[in-house]
């Protein structure tokens, strides 16, 4: 019972510890005074998750500590939700990025990404001028796109150099016009008009070589995201099933400990009737 109790409460000491910063991050972003549309959007999540993983932890080490039978009982609720909630997540992730990838481009390193080859729940949502206009905001302010420029001795690339880079999702769909659009190459971010067919993709007449507005309003900028979202969602949910086993461990010592805990409850008021009951016999004789 104490190895139990006493690796639940290390456990959830470790634990504490780490929502400390995790709930001060969200804390500093919400007080500061030139918080971006993207660090806005992350305050709060940071925020809940640090109170949430503060008050479990804090439940399961005052219940393993003080052999806390009703504390320890509302830490294995909270856990339960937890593993449910992600295992639903898993499932959700995987279930919502199966469609949708890029297209392989003649002549090109890069892959173009188009939004009708995405479907489904997450396509919706980032197609939402409510939620694409965040989602925008997070790019300008991560200026992915500014930093595309390269340089060779002094030189900036060529066209040639450019077409064969391996650009990221977001760098291919946001911060270059689509190949079709037949657009002629200046550098990285500034694109002249060809030869090519403009009407054949609404985003062929949204591009703007204004360095504010680029492909940002774009369907490919949207695919790349739905692209950059399903690349990093299934590797979350890689570390998340990491985690989902080491949760079910730590629930299993945690049940343990408390069956335990309730066991010493249930022994000690028995074991002090039965010392009440045999004081008058010893008296009688």
């Amino acid at each position: 019972m104490r190895f139990t109790n006493s690796l639940i409460g290390m456990i959830n000491f470790l634990t504490f510890l780490l929502s400390i910063p995790i709930l001060g991050g969200g804390i500093w972003l919400s007080s500061k005074a030139n918080t971006t549309d993207c660090m806005r959007f992350l305050q709060w999540p940071l925020i809940i998750i640090g109170i949430s993983i503060m008050v479990v932890s804090l439940a399961g080490f005052a219940g393993a500590c003080y052999r806390n039978t009703s504390l320890l009982w509302f830490y294995l609720v909270a856990m339960f939700c937890i593993i449910a909630a992600l295992i639903g997540f898993i499932i959700f992730a995987y279930g919502v990025t199966d469609k949708g990838s890029g297209r392989s481009v003649l002549n090109r390193g890069y892959l173009d990404y188009y939004l009708s080859d995405y479907s489904g729940w997450l396509k919706d949502r980032v197609d939402q001028d409510s939620y694409w206009s965040k989602i925008s905001s997070c790019i300008r302010d991560s200026h992915v796109c500014a930093n595309m420029g390269l340089e060779i001795n002094g030189v900036p690339e060529s066209a040639d150099m450019f077409y064969y880079r391996n650009l990221s999702p977001i760098q291919s769909g946001c911060c270059k016009p689509p190949t079709e659009c037949g657009y002629v190459y200046v550098n990285e971010t500034v694109w002249n008009q060809g030869g090519g067919l403009m009407d054949s993709d609404p985003d062929c007449l949204k591009w703007s070589n204004d360095q504010t507005q680029l492909c940002y309003y774009c369907d490919s900028c949207k695919a790349g995201v739905l692209a950059s979202l399903k690349k990093s969602w299934r590797k979350v949910s890689v570390i998340n099933i990491v985690v989902l086993i080491l949760l079910v461990i730590v629930y299993v010592v945690a049940y343990a400990a408390f069956k335990n805990n309730k066991r010493y409850d249930n022994d000690e008021p028995y074991g002090s009737a039965r010392m009440t009951k045999a004081q008058p016999s010893s008296l009688h004789f």
